[in-house]
């Protein structure tokens, strides 16, 4: 068998605003893992964005996932030299945890001839991961409705219309899904239920028939962002300019802090007043403008 495999995983966005825990949309923004296996010992190196966020030993949780694909074949390997190489800003809503397990499950699940499909390989994200929106996407590409039953995931992706690009705002802070979880309600007025469903039901017509112009509408949310947005400072300020700068909608991206605008045109203005917008509110952010990836996390052999 071939002694090294890499996968290269794409970032992801998640909730869109009302798909909470379901909706997720991969992003051209990617982390290469590289997995490879020697005589003896565990060798784990990180290179590139947030290299101090991010585990450099057994704790690291592309290892970890990759430790969970070997353990269930009954293997164990002699050593793993493991280089992970990040490109995803960490803790800032854009799927970074996610990309990683992917890559630790694909690459081991490579190196031992595939024996867990890729629907196998998802489930066993979402476990790790505690919810499937930021894997499916980053594993299948485009936009990804997700839902679980038991154990299983089940996931449709849906390509985007070339046309529709997302403006990333991202915060030079960190903010954990856990702190950003700690915030939501127990329970939710029924009205607010309804108001989501018709939303992301909206939203997911307007991607798969190309009406793009919907997104105005029904990009709104009630269930998670009033909560979390409060840990965001400026939020509103950066939301209304985005808007203002030819935005088609804008939403948290994931638990935040990042903020995404979604756009067919003005990409650079919405970016330049999204940035003017985090500094009035003393923030400094970085911007990113992407296209949708269409592919997925892919995996080579070496």
């Amino acid at each position: 068998m071939p002694n090294k495999a890499t996968a290269r995983v794409p970032a992801s966005t998640t909730n869109l605003g009302p798909g909470f825990d379901v909706l997720g949309l991969a992003l051209q923004l990617y982390s290469t893992i590289s997995l490879e296996e020697i005589d003896n010992g565990t060798e784990i190196e990180v290179v590139g964005v947030d290299v101090d966020k991010i585990a450099n030993d057994e704790r690291n949780i592309a290892y970890r996932a990759a430790d969970l694909v070997f353990s269930k074949c009954g293997y164990k390997p002699k050593g793993l030299r493991l280089l992970l190489t990040n490109g995803i800003p960490a803790i800032r809503g854009l799927g970074g945890s996610g990309t990683a397990i992917l890559g630790g499950l694909l690459t081991a699940n490579a190196l031992r001839n595939e024996p867990f499909s890729r629907a196998e390989l998802l489930d066993l994200a979402t476990e790790f991961e505690g919810h499937p929106d930021n894997v499916a996407a980053s594993l299948l590409g485009g936009l990804v409705v997700s839902m679980v039953q038991g154990n299983r995931v089940h996931s449709i992706q849906l390509d985007c219309d070339s046309n529709l690009w997302v403006v990333l705002a991202i915060p030079n802070f960190s903010l954990s899904t856990k702190a950003a979880r700690s915030v939501l309600p127990q329970t939710v007025d029924f009205a607010d239920a309804i108001h989501n469903v018709s939303c992301s039901s909206m939203l997911v017509a307007a991607v798969a028939t190309g009406k793009l112009e919907m997104l105005s509408l029904a990009m709104a949310d009630r269930l998670h962002q009033p909560y979390r947005t409060s840990l965001v400072p400026g939020f509103d300020d950066v939301a209304e300019s985005a808007m203002r700068a030819g935005a088609l909608s804008v939403a948290l991206s994931g638990a935040g802090p990042s903020v995404a605008a979604y756009c067919t045109k003005s990409t650079e203005k919405v970016g330049l007043e999204m940035s003017r917008a985090f500094e009035r509110n003393q923030i400094s952010c970085d911007i990113k403008v992407l296209a949708i990836d269409s592919a997925g996390a892919t995996v080579q052999m070496s």
